[in-house]
Parts: C-alpha cells; structure tokens; sequence
C-alpha cells in the first residue's frame, strides 16, 4: 500500500491489525511452555503475584495503547514531540494495565519493547523491512522524554548497581538480542524441523544466554545472571528443545531458576518482541 492511497480508515485498519499482532504475541510469549522460572501453561514460575490468566488479561488490556502508538505514529519521522508523545500513550497504557492486573507489574517491560516496535513499523506505513523497524525504533528510543519519571524502577536500579546494559540501551541499540539472536535461531530452529514451540523456546534460550536480564538480576544478582546465561547456552548446545537432552537440560536450568527465585522476565519481554518482528509480513493475520 502506497502512503498516498492511505485514507483514515486504512490507517485505523492497520493500526488495528498491529495492535491485535501485538497482543496475541504476549499472549503466546505467555502461553509458551515449559520456559524456566517464568509464568506459563504449569503455573506462576517463580513469581507468587501472577497467573497465566492475570498475564492474558494483561496481555489484552495492552491492545489500545498498541493501537493509539501505531496511529499517532503513522508516517511520522523520529523527533522529540513523537517521542514524547510515544511516552505519553506509553504511560497511559501502563496505568490500564496496572488498573487490569490490580497494581501488578505484568507487562511494563513488554510494552516498552514491543511498543516501540509497534510505533517503528507504523512511522514506515507498515511497509519497513525488518532492520528499517528496529533502526527506526531505536532512532525513537535514542531521544529525550522529559515527561518520564524520574524515579528509578526495579531494572534500572539493577543496571545501575551492576553496571550493565538495559531495557533502554537494548531499544536505543536496536534490539540486537532480537535481530542478531533471538529471530535467527526462531527461524534456525524452524528450517531444522523444530515444532513453533520448541523454535520459541529456542529463540528464547538464545536471547538468555547472552541478555543482562534485569529481573534476574534484582532477584538473584550476578550468581543468578550467570546461572541462567550458563544454563541457556547448554540447553542450546544440548541440542535444543527439540531433543531429548535439550529437554533434560532445560528442564534442569528451570529447577535451578526456581531453586534462586529467579525469572528471566526481560528476556521474555524480548521474546515477545522477537515474534512480533517475526510476523510483520504476515498478511493473514
């Protein structure tokens, strides 16, 4: 669709239609099992606060902000007042699903990453390749929003003390653990013959293996980033979901992130991301 043809009810059309993308791939990262430490078809991982429901409940009360970002953003350069109002309905978004999941932190990570998406693929009409949406995505991320809060969050703090890259740096950089790991082992792992599950929860152990998971961090400090960066990498070197000793070995890292209460709950953030990029070009959905 060329931008000139484009009238409003195309542009609502199409900021619908990634805002129900963006939906239904939290509620996939969310239903995706068995993921270690994390909340999915067996229970609440390591987390006491959530649910698989609380999580598709939460999954779904992210779809305005999903479509009032692709709206505002559509055909529009990266500049300061888009970034800030990117943060605004980001904000607002945020306050819709903590009122969903009564004062639960569920999907803030997820709406930051796959907003942002979200908001890149509509500054190109829907019509960027797959590096042009993360470049423009992070040309977004690169740019002052002097309406953020200035308190720190969880995450930021764990950067802080522990002096690593996070959410901000991997959406100012271009999601390199979605674009150079995440997305090449999802569609490795498809082309060798994985079922989609198994391929997502490869592309999950890649992005495992080498992210500052934050929320790792804040719970189980560097012994806990290690743990699950170390653990991912053999669950991939095993073999992979696909294989009997990649089975095992997952099913051994998940005992051990449960053992540290720990949730790779950034790395599932990005996963979510990794198969909203995926889809993109997905005319059916």
């Amino acid at each position: 669709m060329k931008p000139s043809s484009c009238s409003l009810s195309d542009i609502e059309r199409q900021a619908a239609r990634l805002a129900e993308l963006a939906t239904r791939c939290l509620i996939d990262e969310a239903r995706l099992t068995p993921k270690p430490g994390l909340v999915d078809g067996r229970g609440s991982g390591a987390h006491r606060d959530l649910t698989l429901a609380l999580m598709e409940a939460s999954a779904r009360s992210l779809t305005p902000a999903f479509y009032a970002l692709a709206l505002h953003c559509w055909q529009r350069p990266a500049d300061i007042a888009l970034r800030q109002q990117v943060g605004r309905l980001g904000r607002e978004g945020e306050r819709q699903m903590m009122q969903a999941t009564r004062g639960v932190n569920t999907h803030r990570g997820a709406l930051w990453a796959t907003g942002l998406l979200v908001s890149a693929s509509a500054m190109l009409a829907g019509e960027g390749s797959e590096r042009q949406v993360a470049q423009a995505a992070a040309s977004l991320a690169q740019l002052p929003d002097d309406e953020a809060p200035k308190l720190f969050s969880k995450g930021l703090r764990a950067t802080r003390r522990y002096q690593v890259p996070g959410a901000r740096e991997e959406a100012q950089q271009g999601f390199p653990h979605i674009m150079q790991l995440g997305l090449p082992q999802l569609r490795h792992s498809r082309h060798d013959g994985a079922t989609e599950a198994q391929a997502q929860l490869n592309a999950l152990m890649a992005i495992m293996s080498s992210l500052s998971d934050t929320c790792v961090l804040s719970r189980a400090g560097l012994y806990g980033l290690v743990a699950m960066q170390n653990g991912a990498r053999a669950v991939l070197d095993a073999g992979g979901a696909q294989t009997p000793h990649g089975q095992r070995t997952l099913a051994r890292l998940d005992a051990h992130m449960l053992s540290l209460n720990a949730s790779p709950g950034g790395a599932a953030d990005l996963l979510a991301a990794t198969l909203f990029v995926d889809r993109l070009g997905d005319t059916t959905f």
